[in-house]
């Protein structure tokens, strides 16, 4: 054998690098599933059932093709291979090394190669394993992004502080994404402040849900196991319906195109009870797998807009989440790992509390959210940022708990774009790397943007009391425990002069609510 080419679970693309000069003759194709990858942080069930699934049928897509393919399933106990004779059936590795190891002294390739994985840890792994088997090891980069390691660093270089806003309009200008003669489409790069509508008393207009994708019988056997082997697992697949082929990816974005894209802007920031879907695409999970192109969906989304179907704010406003926002992040996890994780700048080392683990709480706005979260895999971006994740950031939460959260319970997370997102945007434990300031707001920003307060027994007025909104008295115990430091950043300097209503009672009755708070949770 010439090549044993590894494909990871996130990397199910069919233009792969790592098949390029693809000779069945003489090469073929290694993929498994290990335990650990849903046990490192305790994965919901959505989220290790959309990656074995999609696993497995491109594991049938390129056994169609006549290639051969290596591939080890989870079973309810251990695992079992499919590609050897009964040399190597039975595996009891746990791990992705301990799996590949066992195969490879079988197989004994003249070498791995493998498109650069996009976790650091995994990478380090791979790169000592193949040191250890003294194998040879070609690593290819994954062209899935439209900017490249080399291209961020260029965009870097010499920057006292890097800004998402800068790098977006570079890649706008690279790629000729709505541009005209070197000028961005309706005179403006950034049309933010159309996209930001609340429902209002009368709800959401009526609205499309997304395409649902009946499980079949492969997907079904992956339910079944999942169900069983990680029982004790947070999240429920009786509902299961995510897209988890390439045909699939494509019809989802199809879907979106025509039934959602043309509201998203306008009402992409706001929030409903027991509404998980409303006009988003859900399609970050078949993008993060490769099974959908970026570039595909960029393209698909700039056509509606020139036919008329979508108008220019929400258009950009999406596009600007996929060509700005996630090729940002990916930059920065690169640029940053492997200390990145650590990072903790407002030294916050509170537990997670456990209501996130259950749903169980009288906040209804957590509740909805967290509930919606577990049952599904999916929260659109605002329910992460502005509920989730502000009550973490001002409970003060241990960031790497928040973190771990984040991965195990959502279904498009993959550490590359989670952990940004998570540490740096949410929790600002970065200190101003990825965002200029930490994003806090009292419960009346979760008021004006959702239903969620009208149900509720708090109030989100009141920072004090037995009605007071844990959002808010939060919000200003987070703004006098990090008051000196957020004198220093002038996007805060608003929200710090307000301190100044509070007189030393008031200061103390909102430290020692908050201290309840927290106990409460303890």
């Amino acid at each position: 054998m010439r090549n044993l080419i590894l494909i990871l679970g996130d990397q199910l693309n069919a233009d792969s690098a790592a098949l390029d000069d693809f000779d069945p003759n003489l090469d073929a194709i290694w993929m498994a599933e290990v335990a650990y990858e849903s046990t490192k942080v305790q994965s919901s069930k959505p989220r290790t059932a959309v990656f074995l699934s999609a696993m497995r049928h491109y594991r049938e897509a390129l056994l169609s093709k006549g290639w051969t393919v290596f591939y080890r399933e989870l079973q309810t106990t251990g695992g079992a291979w499919q590609g050897f004779d009964e040399t190597l059936k039975a595996s009891l590795a746990e791990t992705f090394t301990a799996a590949l190891a066992e195969s490879t002294a079988l197989l004994k390739p003249e070498r791995w190669l493998i498109v650069e994985p996009g976790e650091w840890s995994v990478r380090k792994e791979i790169s000592e394993a193949a040191a250890a088997m003294g194998i040879a090891l070609e690593m290819r980069e994954d062209r899935h992004f439209l900017c490249s390691h080399a291209q961020f660093a260029a965009h870097a270089e010499g920057r006292k502080q890097l800004r998402m806003e800068f790098f977006y309009r570079e890649m706008r200008l690279r790629h000729s994404v709505l541009m005209e003669k070197g000028k961005p489409m309706g005179g403006a790069w950034n049309f933010d402040s159309e996209n930001r509508k609340s429902f209002g008393k009368d709800g959401p207009p009526l609205h499309f849900p997304p395409r649902r994708f009946e499980p079949d019988a492969i997907t079904q056997h992956v339910l079944a196991m999942v169900n069983e082997r990680f029982s004790d697992h947070p999240g429920d697949l009786a509902a299961f319906d995510w897209p988890v082929t390439a045909t699939d990816a494509e019809q989802a974005l199809e879907d979106f195109i025509a039934h959602r894209l043309s509201e998203f802007g306008d009402w992409q920031d706001a929030m409903w009870t027991a509404e998980p879907w409303l006009f988003h695409s859900r399609l970050s999970a078949v993008m993060n797998l490769k099974l959908l192109d970026p570039r595909r969906v960029i393209a698909a989304a700039e056509h509606a807009w020139k036919q008329g179907r979508a108008p220019l704010a929400g258009v950009e406003g999406f596009i600007r989440q996929i060509l700005g926002w996630r090729e940002y992040v990916r930059g920065i996890y690169w640029r940053q790992m492997p200390g990145y994780v650590e990072l903790n700048a407002l030294g916050a080392e509170n537990p997670l509390p456990t209501f996130y683990w259950t749903g169980e709480t009288d906040m209804v706005c957590l509740r909805d959210a967290v509930t919606q979260t577990l049952k599904t895999g999916y929260a659109h971006h605002i329910q992460r940022l502005m509920v989730t994740g502000l009550y973490a950031l001002m409970f003060g939460v241990k960031p790497r708990e928040v973190h771990a959260w984040y991965l195990a319970v959502y279904v498009d997370a993959v550490e590359w774009v989670e952990l940004p997102n998570t540490l740096g945007m949410s929790q600002h434990a970065d200190g101003g790397l990825m965002a200029s300031k930490p994003y806090i707001a009292t419960g009346k920003y979760i008021q004006r943007m959702s239903n969620y307060c009208s149900g509720c027994r708090y109030d989100p007025a009141e920072s004090t009391g037995p009605t007071a909104c844990p959002f808010t008295t939060l919000y200003w115990d987070f703004l006098l425990q990090h008051e000196s430091a957020m004198r220093l950043n002038q996007r805060m300097s608003m929200q710090v002069r307000n301190l100044t209503r509070l007189d030393e009672p008031k200061r103390e009755a909102i430290r020692a609510q908050a201290m309840r708070i927290r106990n409460a949770c303890s």
